[in-house]
């Protein structure tokens, strides 16, 4: 018996069939890896993100690796407000910057009102393109942007936050100029993750990194909406021209939306580490596959315990209509010989699960 892994591998085939559970890492191609590292070093990192020749081989270097059943494009969430005209910096020890973050609602006015998004994030097309062919049709390749919210977030905080207030501020003060911001990101979005389609991407995800600092209430406002209309336009234009690309949402810490997320035109929701498998089952009532979730600070286990870890995931998950990864990404310090425990306990573990069924 086997899975099905539902991310396009060729167009004529809308599934990938596997003997095993799929498995890939989000950050799976990052600074855990000395290879990544040595590439990296004394580069500009939004300069690398615009090399289409770099991001490629930085979304290769895991695969050559690890054993990994999916590649997601080396870039950045943040290349959609540096597309809007906001100049965003990665500075050493303190992470991505904005000189000058958005502040009060005239603020808008600063933003390129209609981006011309093959222009501005052509690269990003051109490194899937590229990768694409570099794959030669053994994983598919995976392609991604931030969501609304979450960019929103990052745009008036100009950078990373832990109470994310000067946001909220907004969402309460400046409830219109708040859903301006969120249609313009969204709009931006959608178009963008088109172009990553055509370019050669065969599934998507969109991370809402920052659900987790909304309550219900302003989340069902603030995020919900965009993240349904993403998903809907996508689909809806793919549909039109003949294709059926899956979509993943990934929003962290949102354990109270499982089952709103279930009814969002996603095909795949994902799970961070806070929700038990079992739970999230039952919540989402079998409409959409699942996707995570297991705790990244897991990967600091002896190898032995990382097994144990990961058949109790698969246990409360199934076999079917699921994906397995960490439920956030992988960190820097990590022991790349444990995320090789990870991938192949995975496989291990579920070829034996799906030999029962």
């Amino acid at each position: 018996m086997t899975v099905t892994y539902c991310a396009p591998k060729e167009e004529s085939h809308p599934c990938v069939y596997l003997p095993h559970v799929p498995v890939w890492c989000m950050r799976q191609a990052g600074r855990y890896l000395t290879e990544f590292r040595e590439f990296r070093a004394g580069k500009d990192f939004f300069e690398t993100c615009q090399s289409p020749e770099a991001c490629c081989e930085l979304t290769l270097q895991p695969l050559r690796r690890f054993g990994f059943d999916a590649a997601i494009i080396f870039s950045d969430i943040l290349v959609i407000p540096q597309a809007l005209g906001m100049d965003v910096q990665m500075v050493a020890g303190k992470g991505p910057t904005f000189p000058e973050p958005l502040k009060e609602p005239e603020d808008l006015q600063r933003l390129t009102a209609k981006v011309d998004v093959g222009k501005e994030l052509g690269y990003v097309f051109k490194a899937i393109t590229l990768t694409r062919h570099k794959i030669e049709g053994k994983v598919p390749l995976i392609g991604f942007s931030g969501a609304p919210w979450t960019l929103m977030s990052y745009m008036i905080e100009g950078g990373g936050s832990n109470t994310h207030s000067k946001a909220k501020r907004w969402l309460y003060r400046h409830p219109e100029a708040s859903h301006m911001l969120l249609t313009m990101l969204t709009d931006v979005i959608v178009e963008y993750l088109l172009g990553q389609v055509a370019a050669g991407a065969q599934a998507l995800q969109v991370f809402e990194s920052h659900a987790g600092i909304l309550g219900p209430v302003h989340f069902n406002e603030y995020s919900l909406p965009y993240l349904r209309d993403i998903a809907r336009r996508v689909k809806d234009e793919l549909k039109e021209a003949g294709q059926d690309v899956p979509m993943i949402v990934f929003a962290k810490d949102a354990h109270y939306a499982v089952e709103d997320l279930s009814q969002s035109h996603y095909d795949v929701v994902g799970l961070d580490w806070t929700i038990d498998p079992q739970s999230a089952r039952e919540r989402t009532g079998g409409k959409v596959s699942l996707q995570g979730n297991m705790d990244p600070c897991a990967l600091y286990a002896p190898k032995e315990r990382i097994s144990d870890i990961v058949k109790k995931m698969l246990e409360g998950f199934g076999t079917r209509g699921y994906i397995a990864n960490l439920g956030h990404g992988v960190y820097p310090d990590m022991d790349p010989e444990n995320v090789g425990a990870f991938v192949e306990a995975v496989h291990q573990h579920s070829k034996q699960m799906i030999k029962k069924i």
